[in-house]
């Protein structure tokens, strides 16, 4: 069931998505070659903290047989690793490298959801144009996040904008609606038909994330259960952000 959130319950999302925000900050403002993905972790989790908030990832049960929860903070994610990198002490960063750091702070009992891909020193043009397209089809997205739209219009738009720019979306992930629980109901594809899916209603909180892939849309899963890859090898992006949608323009709750 889709939820309508109440006025009390989009300031407290509105909070969730400010450390949200702030954590993403830190991360950005800290990330460079040599450190692992453990010390980006780190810096999260401390971030959050100091914030009040916690990390909803952290210890994440999917419910699927063999697949043990979640253990980090965040989910950082390297070059074609596409989503649900495990950090690692293991896993240094490189110059030139992309990095997709997704993390959801949880506060008062409200979730903020966003994701974002670093470009960390030399990276290349192509790097660097996948990151940029990818960012744009949340934009793109959120155009058609308005009232009386539906959600087919916001997955038909990022879906149309991804493949005009020579790339792929992901097809097994998609965004979904988010509050109390990190992933509610809708589900929000990053392709589909316009018109179709439900309407959007003022009071719905939506974590939109355009996941792309610089090859083809093939992925694969590594043995740990959880990190996610493309199969060719090629680059992989990844922007989300929680919304609001509003009697008016959808509100952004993860950029400060």
């Amino acid at each position: 069931m889709v939820t309508i959130k109440s006025k009390r319950e989009i300031e407290l999302m509105k909070e969730a998505g400010r450390v949200t925000a702030l954590t993403h900050k830190a991360i950005e403002e800290a990330i460079k070659p040599g450190m692992t993905t453990a010390d980006l972790d780190r810096i999260a989790e401390e971030t959050m903290k100091k914030y009040g908030a916690i990390s909803a990832e952290k210890g994440y049960n999917p419910g699927i047989k063999g697949v043990p929860p979640y253990p980090a903070a965040t989910c950082i994610s390297i070059n074609d690793e596409v989503i649900h990198g495990i950090p690692s002490k293991k896993r240094i960063i490189k110059d030139g490298d992309i990095v997709s750091v997704d993390l959801v702070a949880l506060k008062d009992g409200y979730n903020g959801d966003a994701a974002r891909t670093l470009m960390v020193g030399n990276v290349s043009k192509e790097a660097k144009r996948l990151v940029e397209v990818t960012k744009q089809a949340f934009f793109e997205g959120i155009k058609y996040s308005k009232k009386g739209n539906r959600i087919g219009d916001i997955s038909h738009a990022i879906g149309e904008y991804v493949k005009s720019q020579g790339y792929s979306v992901v097809r097994e992930f998609e965004g979904h609606g988010i509050g109390k629980d990190m992933h509610e109901e809708p589900e929000i594809p990053n392709y589909g038909k316009a018109g179709r899916g439900i309407r959007l209603e003022p009071g719905m909180t939506l974590a939109i994330e355009p996941m792309v892939i610089a090859g083809n849309p093939n992925i694969l899963e590594l043995d740990d259960g959880w990190t996610i890859i493309t199969e060719d090898g090629s680059l992989s992006a990844h922007y989300e952000n929680t919304i609001l949608i509003t009697e008016n323009e959808p509100e952004i709750l993860t950029i400060i």
